[in-house]
């Protein structure tokens, strides 16, 4: 930057009172100097931005058409699950015969594997709106940059400028207010520039929050992707089963109906030596130790109520007579849940000793709160004995294995002090011994009183 005195020696012709008036200028008024280059900056910058602007533009336009696609994708695939849902709940319904029981695992198997077609279409569209976010964030890191890098530049230049045409609009007589009026609209502009800068920041910071939102939806996909893969192993699972219902069946509906009754048999002989077995056993319930009431979390996403716990005597139900737990509507495998927080203290299948005459396949969970459960008929087991579980946690796939009518999802609750993993010999399958929870009968309690209010 040239000195003042340079600047001075050049204009020894002219009056004391002009000289007097350049130095003040000059030494006052470099601020126009900015100005003057920001707003050439502005009209460059303006231009760039609008080139790129279109070529995002084009790309955005390409991402939001692709994400449009696989809405409509998934939203045919939704339509077909609901059919098949609907077809399912009407087989539920009707009498339970071979030809419905193999025509209800079919169509479960169509309808997870639609399931994980939606769920593949659903992270197919996360990751285009992860593309889109990742370029906009891109877009404005760059801008912000050139914003910055400019600025800087117009600095080091201010340093090098020649002053000869301020100080020919200074000779040319431009009024002070004129003059001063210019200063103040840079200055203006400079600010307005400053701002948007950061207004481009906080856009960026949002755009960043946006993503890392959309990365959590897309590990979630993710997850569920894993969930209805599993769930497809169950429905291939229950087409094993249908192979074994048919040999077993010899295809005859006759021979169903006749092993239906047979099962029914067993059951009630199985269920009444249990029980003449819990009612031995002692245990003196303090009521005091009982958790409050709603302390326990849904076992499924979907709730309704097919079977009630036990029988109303006074203000609660209790296992005076009548069924050891709550029955809840599940037709086609879905995921169970842990009810809280604790420890898995046994899985197992009563089929492999006995089938059809008890729970099935079941996972036993004793909870934090002093309370303890069993799930019970499920097809698929995914917890496993000593394994720490959280409230809400999938621990199994729902089905109908043990003694069912119909796939559904068996809670039995207990007072954790009252209950135990054992094993008794069953006069149901003579020389055979069964393996499940057991429990006092003043120890199980009602699942309905702890779970959520509906």
């Amino acid at each position: 930057m040239r000195h003042y005195q340079d600047y001075k020696n050049l204009f020894k012709t002219h009056s004391k009172f002009q000289k007097n008036i350049l130095n003040k200028y000059i030494v006052r008024n470099l601020p126009v100097l900015y100005a003057i280059f920001l707003c050439f900056f502005l009209f460059t910058f303006a231009y760039f931005l609008n080139e790129a602007n279109i070529l995002q533009a084009q790309t955005a336009q390409e991402i939001n058409t692709k994400i449009e696609q696989k809405n409509a994708e998934i939203e045919k695939l939704e339509r077909d699950i609901r059919r098949y849902q609907a077809e399912i709940d009407t087989l539920g319904k009707e009498k339970n015969s071979l030809n419905n029981a193999i025509k209800q695992i079919d169509l479960s198997r169509q309808k997870l594997n639609t399931d994980i077609s939606v769920t593949e279409k659903k992270i197919e569209r996360t990751n285009f709106t992860l593309k889109e976010l990742g370029t906009d964030i891109l877009d404005k890191e760059g801008l912000i940059k050139n914003n910055m890098a400019s600025l800087a530049s117009q600095v080091r230049r201010t340093n090098e400028i020649d002053l000869e045409n301020p100080i020919k609009i200074l000779i040319s007589g431009k009024n002070f207010t004129e003059l001063w009026n210019d200063v103040d609209n840079m200055a203006s502009v400079k600010e307005a520039l400053i701002q948007y800068t950061s207004d481009i920041r906080e856009a960026k910071f949002v755009l960043e929050d946006t993503r890392e939102k959309t990365n959590k939806v897309k590990n979630e996909l993710v997850g569920l992707k894993t969930e209805l893969a599993n769930q497809k192993k169950v429905v291939d699972q229950n087409a094993s089963d249908k192979k074994r219902l048919l040999a077993q069946t010899k295809n005859n509906e006759s021979n169903y109906q006749k092993l239906l009754k047979d099962q029914i048999t067993k059951k009630e002989l199985f269920e009444k030596e249990l029980r003449d077995y819990e009612s031995q056993l002692k245990f003196i319930l303090d009521p005091k130790k009982l958790p409050n009431r709603g302390v326990l979390s849904w076992p499924l996403d979907y709730m309704y109520v097919t079977q009630e716990f036990g029988a109303k005597t006074g203000p609660h139900r209790t296992y005076a007579s009548g069924h050891s737990g709550t029955d809840f509507r599940a037709r086609t495998p879905v995921p169970t849940k842990a009810m809280a927080d604790g420890v898995v203290k046994g899985v197992g299948d009563t089929d492999i000793a006995c089938p059809g005459a008890s729970f099935g396949r079941w996972v036993f969970i004793e909870y934090n709160n002093g309370l303890s459960s069993t799930h019970a008929h499920l097809s698929t087991i995914l917890a496993y004995e000593g394994q720490q579980v959280k409230r809400g946690q999938t621990i199994a796939y729902t089905g109908g294995t043990g003694r069912v009518t119909g796939p559904h999802l068996h809670i039995s609750l207990y007072v954790s002090s009252g209950v135990e993993v054992a094993t008794v010999p069953s006069k149901a399958c003579p020389g055979k011994i069964l393996k499940q929870p057991i429990a006092a009968i003043n120890a199980y309690l009602d699942p309905m009183y702890y779970l959520p209010a509906i």
